[in-house]
């Protein structure tokens, strides 16, 4: 299923690259296939239209195909993205495991690997390690050195976008302030763009799903709860400062002497995280655990709930009552038109998500939810793939992309 790829707004019509970009993300979104569409889309001159367009297909980031047609003149050119311009390289990083892509600006997957990897491992040796798996990737799908273009990183936790490194992130013990971007940029020359794995996730749901359902709230349930949510125009929401869908560090009532990996009490994350259940039933010792024995009891609590076995399935559905209110109070925030779970919990069993609803429904006012559809992933863990992609393919046709894209040149 490919996914919508956002056109851009007027932009400027002073600076070259703006212009290029527009041109670029009209194109590239299936807005535009024609000079003259692009001229009327855009309000500029047929003359500027050509010569902007003629510096892309030039710089190979676009195709020009004779469009065929059997009228007097010269034939129009059917123009496209060029798929063999450059490569997108994806990471998404769990908790307990790595996956590896690299995608062409087609959206076509080239190569593919996925390796068993604690996070606990550390912030040195799982940058050692993608580099190590992005080279083996790009020998195999026979990409040149120079070809990728962009490196997006999704982590499952909280993440200075601008900055590039995760803080302080409760299940990610020693990654607070490392320098992911900054590390993984200089050793593969590429620009790299990191984000919180929810917020990808969200991204690429929303993206693939039909554009009336937006917005969407994209909240997944794994080892931590976290939410992603993408406006009506297709763009994702971050916040002032990247914290916007940490949905897992609400305080629930009844909670208030449950300690949370972040150091407080009586978060959601800590009594309704697929961590948390695992722990109370599955688990020996006394809690916290460490991350390699959560990673074992969550396996074991999983593996009860695809069974059926009773405990495992009251466990789920108290924990999808108290995560049915969270949800509710999300609603009347944001009025989202469609909310989408995720997480592994969701794919073994229907009756968090059956929870969720019934809650949703009893406690959110009609208005917020005459409309309102509730399932569950359509793409499973593959909605972090596609949203990286969409992130990265977006940021290569942005501005500074094109620029970087093209190399030096006139501007004036």
């Amino acid at each position: 299923m490919a996914a919508r790829l956002g056109a851009p707004g007027s932009g400027s019509r002073r600076h070259p690259d703006a212009v290029r970009s527009q041109i670029a993300r009209l194109i590239a979104a299936g807005e535009a296939s024609h000079r003259l569409d692009l001229s009327r889309l855009t309000g500029l001159s047929r003359s500027s239209i050509h010569t902007h367009v003629q510096d892309l297909v030039d710089a190979g980031l676009l195709h020009g195909e004779d469009a065929g047609g059997g009228g007097r003149g010269r034939p129009a050119l059917r123009l496209s993205l060029a798929g063999d311009a450059g490569v997108v390289l994806i990471a998404d990083l769990t908790t307990f495991s790595t996956r590896c892509l690299v995608t062409d600006l087609t959206q076509r997957v080239l190569a593919d690997t996925t390796v068993p990897w604690p996070l606990a491992e550390g912030p040195e040796r799982t940058v050692n390690l993608l580099v190590d798996q992005f080279a083996d990737l790009l020998e195999q799908a026979k990409v040149p050195a120079d070809r990728p273009r962009v490196l997006v990183v999704g982590l499952p936790g909280p993440v200075d976008v601008a900055r590039g490194m995760a803080v302080r992130p409760p299940i990610m013990p020693g990654w607070d302030g490392f320098p992911v971007a900054e590390r993984l940029g200089g050793a593969l020359g590429c620009p790299v763009l990191v984000d919180n794995d929810v917020n990808l996730m969200a991204l690429g749901e929303a993206r693939t799903v039909p554009p009336e359902q937006l917005p969407v709230l994209f909240v997944t349930v794994g080892a931590g709860i976290g939410a992603g949510f993408v406006l009506a125009d297709g763009t994702l929401h971050r916040g002032a400062d990247g914290a916007a869908g940490d949905i897992g560090h609400i305080r629930v009532p009844g909670a208030e002497e449950v300690v949370c990996r972040c150091g407080k009490a009586g978060c959601v994350e800590a009594v309704a995280s697929t961590a948390a259940l695992a722990r109370r039933l599955v688990a020996t010792g006394e809690p916290p655990l460490d991350v390699a024995e959560d990673g074992a009891a969550m396996r074991d609590f999983l593996a009860r709930l695809r069974d059926g076995l009773p405990d495992a399935l009251h466990a789920v559905r108290a924990a999808g009552v108290t995560l049915g209110e969270v949800i509710a109070l999300c609603i009347h925030m944001l009025n989202p038109r469609h909310v989408v779970v995720g997480g592994e919990i969701v794919e073994a069993s229907d009756d968090l998500l059956s929870a969720v609803r019934g809650v949703v429904y009893r406690q959110a006012l009609p208005l917020a939810t005459r409309e309102l559809s509730i399932t569950r992933s359509e793409l499973g863990r593959d909605a972090a793939m596609v949203g990286a992609m969409v992130l990265g393919i977006e940021h290569l046709l942005s501005p500074a992309g094109i620029g970087r894209f093209l190399g030096p040149r006139d501007t004036s």
